[in-house]
């Protein structure tokens, strides 16, 4: 899903690829429209500009707008360039990880190149291995007698976002694939007589609702941002959020037509973010700040700092702001370090109003 420098391939008009977006099925809600839930906008966009920052992890009551945000996004991203015709979606410019169709291409001569929409894939939870990572193509192999590989999700949602709704409910052994695909870049298949591995990099979302269950440790440390979503208590907003969507479901192309606007100018900003980020200053007090917050909360290990650093760089590169500064790392500490905080039989308080206080303690109120 990263964005990709001017690429050396041949260039070919739009063309689908098999990393189908949710978005192409039906019209999605427009991302601009959402009322509220800032943090959660914020965490979608961060992960949309920088996607090394990690999955996003999205907590909250039923019928808060968890899921839609999710499918407002995938129509919101600019398109990608992509190899023509690859069915796992490669990037042209990013040779290494070409799965191994793209390099014989390439051995032959420039690729040819297209323009496809950012995959968001569903993930559904009663999902077989095969469907997940992909199997023997049992039609060719009846009719052709070739052993073909039939791609999985894991192969269409490479460089966009695989999203799994009750993510808190998935599950082992889907559990264990995601975290060996997330861990290692690449999805590996043997099985059938067949040896294969193609490059699979995406943003892992996931939605859930906590009184459900909680997530396996494992999986919860993969996500980079976390985010607590709560129904609307103010009025106002609520009343805004009820004629909103029912303007929607009245009639859809009208209401999306009239937010298009919007949307292009978050779409324009995302552009230019990507642009930017590799030059947002991240300064030795910066690093400092990030680094003493994670000290002062007990957060295990440095992954905390890394993606606290990642996401205020994403969301200065957002405002338009050449470094990071404490206001970008106040923005972020809650999204960033929630989820990684051990649990103090002493404090009562939950992992929010902890980093709450200590950002009070180190920002200052």
């Amino acid at each position: 899903m990263a964005h990709s420098p001017p690429h050396r391939g041949v260039r070919l008009g739009a063309k689908n690829s098999k990393a189908v977006s949710i978005s192409a099925m039906t019209l999605a809600y427009p991302f601009s429209a959402i009322v509220g839930q800032e943090e959660m906008k914020l965490a979608l966009l961060a992960a949309a500009i920088d996607p090394s920052i990690g999955g996003v992890l999205i907590f909250g009551d039923r019928g808060s707008g968890k899921s839609t945000a999710v499918r407002a996004l995938a129509s919101l991203l600019p398109k990608i360039a992509a190899v023509a015709q690859c069915r796992f979606g490669c990037d042209p410019d990013d040779e290494p990880a070409l799965c191994d169709e793209c390099r014989n291409e390439l051995a032959k001569g420039p690729l040819k190149v297209g323009q496809i929409n950012v995959p968001v894939v569903d993930l559904p939870l009663g999902a077989t291995e095969d469907r997940v990572v992909g199997a023997l193509d049992l039609e060719r192999a009846l009719s052709q007698g070739v052993k073909a590989f039939e791609p999985g999700l894991l192969a269409r949602a490479h460089r966009g976002f695989l999203y799994i709704d009750e993510v808190n409910l998935l599950e082992d052994y889907l559990v264990d694939l995601l975290l060996d695909s997330a861990a290692s870049g690449e999805n590996v298949v043997e099985r059938e007589g067949l040896s294969l591995r193609h490059p699979s990099r995406f943003v892992l979302v996931g939605t859930g609702n906590p009184e459900e269950g909680e997530l396996r440790p494992q999986l919860l440390d993969r996500f980079g941002l976390s985010v607590e979503v709560h129904t609307p208590e103010d009025l106002s907003e609520r009343i805004e959020v009820v004629r909103r969507r029912d303007a929607f479901e009245r009639d859809s192309a009208a209401f999306v037509e009239k937010w298009k606007k919007e949307d292009g100018r978050l779409r324009r900003r995302i552009i230019a973010a990507r642009a930017a980020l590799d030059a947002i200053e991240v300064s030795d007090a910066a690093l400092k700040r990030a680094a003493q917050l994670c000290i002062s909360l007990g957060t295990d290990g440095l992954r905390g700092e890394l993606t606290l650093i990642r996401a205020a760089r994403a969301a200065a590169s957002l405002d338009a702001e050449k470094k990071v500064t404490d206001k970008h790392l106040r923005r972020v500490a809650a999204l960033a370090l929630r989820h990684r905080l051990r649990r103090n039989p002493l404090d009562d308080a939950g992992s929010t109003a902890r980093i709450g206080r200590a950002v009070a303690d180190l920002f200052g109120a």
